[in-house]
């Protein structure tokens, strides 16, 4: 009896516990009705249903512009139009080389052909199907020999130790581990050290055998497993940066596309260590020893290797793509646009990256459409989107905004982004400040897989946080679907998902057997990231007042300035940043001010349709007012000035990111520009909240 009760008791405790608090942006009566449709909402997905769909898409690996990924979007699609969704397809030809022959071979001393090719593995059935080859996307083609030197990491700050010592990799073939940065910057900097090839493999130390035990018998990386991924810099179609990738687009000619020009190979830590064991030269600095048996030296020599990659690039390297999109039209206000998505290719089967994230959406599609069905349409239009070659740098997703954003810049309320979004127990969420509140108080009415509350209260016990703090959240830099909404657009953007160890990554066996054994044996996490969706959707489709925090979004700029004066000082400058500061505070008091208009004006009689037509229009203006035209100087698509993703390392995040780069640069007066220059942007965001308050008073 008590088990039986006991899951019923973790959905109605959440919810009670939500029913106290205040929603803001909506009426009471509007609450009311949003907390019913919520609570329906949550119970609509299930881990059955979602176990059906992950089986089906992990079935087979499926890379960007295989027939195998075609398939994916034909089941999506299918679904969508089975739970009666309006469907869209949209197709881009995008350049795409695959690679058709990979090998790597030590030279010297004792000759032999390295494997490459990760092996079956018993019960898995997946993990024998013909894979992807071992080559990193936008591989150059080439046949190259040279002596190996070890790279440590491959960052900018490892080349500048290599020369401090005297190493050198001109002319060589550079081996780099994975980890601390974007692969596409290892790749960068290999070449521009002068290296011939590069070697990206994955060290036990980070995610193998030093972690944990390895798959099958763990979670983590095998001897023999390899970490594909794409090596290109930059979002979108390389051969049409910046604008879309439709019929009759202008292309750049290959030589011109940004994208690595030697052959960069990724190798398992088993076949790495065939080459690494016998380099000799200066001893590693310490903290550059990884987690193979023997002890790591730099060389050059006297170990040689050879790579060879060949691709269809002369032959077939443009491609098509397949965006895929469900929709329900809103019934007061179906210009502004709620959007949630995730990318459906993978560079294997994908069960956790990123067919979870695929799971969660048509799971919240189905809850919202049942809603729809039963005559409670939501009030905004929303879209569930699903992404495609995402993997090889974002280019479904970028291929899409930049082909419809006058429409995105004019009604776009929130991105919802599901990336690797069920592959543990550990809840997690972040981007945008503004929609941080919101997140939080969602994940208040959606039952923890664990059956211990809500997933809000077990979030906040695992990380321990003080009674009057909340867990923190991840800000925006880059990496994944929501860069061309936030970077690029500076539409507001949440993500979540619940996490784990996890070393199969991009492997042959992120696999539907793996997801089974180690990261969500019973589909609860990927039901639960749905419930969080559908609840976000519906949070941000019904309200009558967009429920932005932009109070939360300036208390958090005020708490990256010490961090920027920091940078200042060690430059030397006597420079105030107090223009910026004010220009925060200035926003911090408009935003405290609407959201006591708001909440007075909501507690009576709710404005009408065309009042909250022009309140929220302004507000969405308050993101956008802190992009600019021209973007970043080091990379114009990069438009938004709040976060990006560090131009040298590609996964990390940079705050401030103008202001941070004219510092990087040593420049004062460019530094003093971009400063002010910022706090103009505040003061533009600013000004939409007061009309937004205006708009709300009279």
């Amino acid at each position: 009896m008590f088990r039986r009760i006991a899951p019923l008791a973790a959905v109605l405790i959440p919810a009670a516990l939500a029913a106290q608090q205040p929603m803001p942006g909506y009426s009471p009566r509007s609450a009311e009705r949003e907390r019913a449709a919520e609570a329906a909402a949550v119970r609509a997905p299930t881990p059955q249903r979602a176990h059906a769909h992950a089986r089906v898409l992990s079935a087979e690996p499926h890379v960007a512009g295989t027939p195998a990924q075609a398939r994916t979007r034909d089941y999506v699609i299918q679904q969508m139009r089975a739970m009666g969704l309006q469907t869209e397809v949209r197709e881009y030809r995008v350049w795409l080389p695959h690679a058709t022959a990979v090998r790597a071979w030590r030279v010297s001393p004792d000759p032999r052909e390295l494997e490459l090719a990760e092996p079956a593995v018993p019960g898995d059935s997946t993990s024998g199907m013909p894979p992807y080859l071992t080559v990193n996307g936008y591989s150059a083609a080439g046949d190259v020999s040279a002596e190996v030197v070890y790279v440590n990491y491959g960052l900018i700050e490892d080349y500048a130790r290599l020369d401090s010592l005297g190493v050198s990799v001109r002319g060589k073939i550079a081996i780099a581990r994975y980890g601390r940065s974007y692969r596409g910057i290892k790749a960068r900097e290999a070449e521009r050290n002068g290296a011939v090839g590069l070697i990206i493999y994955s060290d036990p130390r980070d995610d193998g055998y030093v972690v944990d035990d390895v798959y099958p018998e763990g979670p983590m990386r095998p001897a023999d497993a390899v970490q594909r991924g794409s090596v290109m810099n930059g979002n979108g179609d390389p051969s049409t940066p910046g604008w879309p990738s439709v019929e009759g687009a202008r292309r750049l000619p290959a030589g011109e596309m940004s994208v690595p020009r030697i052959p960069v190979v990724p190798m398992a830590y088993g076949d790495a260590a065939e080459l690494l064991r016998g380099v000799r030269g200066p001893d590693v600095p310490q903290e550059w020893q990884g987690g193979l048996p023997f002890r790591y030296h730099l060389g050059p020599g006297p170990v040689a290797a050879r790579l060879r990659v060949e691709t269809d690039a002369e032959t077939a390297g443009f491609k098509e793509i397949w965006n895929t999109f469900g929709i329900i039209r809103g019934s007061e206000f179906p210009d502004e646009i709620v959007m949630i998505g995730a990318h459906r290719d993978a560079w294997g089967p994908g069960a956790a990256d990123n067919v979870s994230g695929t799971v969660s959406v048509l799971e919240a599609a189905r809850a919202l459409i049942e809603q729809a069905a039963h005559g409670n349409r939501p009030r905004r239009t929303v879209m569930f989107a699903t992404w495609d070659a995402e993997e090889w740098g974002l280019i479904g997703s970028t291929e899409y905004v930049e082909q419809d954003s006058a429409r995105l810049l004019r009604g776009a309320v929130a991105y919802l982004n599901q990336d690797a979004s069920a592959l543990g127990p550990d809840f997690g969420g972040g981007g945008s400040p503004s929609l941080r509140a919101t997140l939080r108080d969602v994940a208040r009415v959606v039952p923890d897989p664990s059956g211990q509350g809500s997933v809000y209260e077990t979030w906040r016990r695992r990380a321990a946080v003080a009674d009057s703090a909340e867990p923190s959240m991840g800000d925006p830099g880059g990496g994944s679907d929501f860069a061309g909404f936030y970077n690029h657009l500076g539409i507001p953007h949440a993500d979540w998902g619940f996490g784990g160890r996890y070393g199969v990554y991009h492997s042959q066996y992120d696999s539907y057997e793996w997801m089974r054994r180690f990261g969500d044996p019973e589909w609860k996490s990927h039901a639960a990231a749905a419930q969080v969706g559908a609840a976000m959707m519906l949070r941000l489709a019904n309200a009558d007042v967009l429920p932005y925090d932009y109070a939360e979004f300036a208390r958090t700029m005020r708490g990256y300035l010490p961090m920027m004066d920091a940078a200042i000082r060690k430059q030397g400058w006597e420079l105030s940043t107090d223009p910026l500061r004010a220009s925060i505070d200035r926003m911090h008091a408009a935003a405290t001010e609407f959201a006591a208009a708001r909440d007075a004006a909501l507690a009576g009689r709710a404005p009408g349709r065309a009042t909250l037509q022009r309140i929220n229009a302004a507000l969405m203006r308050v993101e956008r007012a802190l992009t600019r035209p021209e973007g970043l100087g080091t990379r114009p698509w990069f438009r938004a000035l709040i976060y990006a993703a560090d131009e040298n390392n590609g996964y990390s995040n940079v705050v401030f990111p103008s202001v941070s780069e004219a510092v990087r640069a040593s420049d004062r007066a460019l530094t003093e520009r971009e400063v002010a220059d910022l706090a103009s942007r505040f003061d533009a965001a600013t000004a939409a909240l007061v009309e937004a308050r205006g708009a709300l008073t009279n």
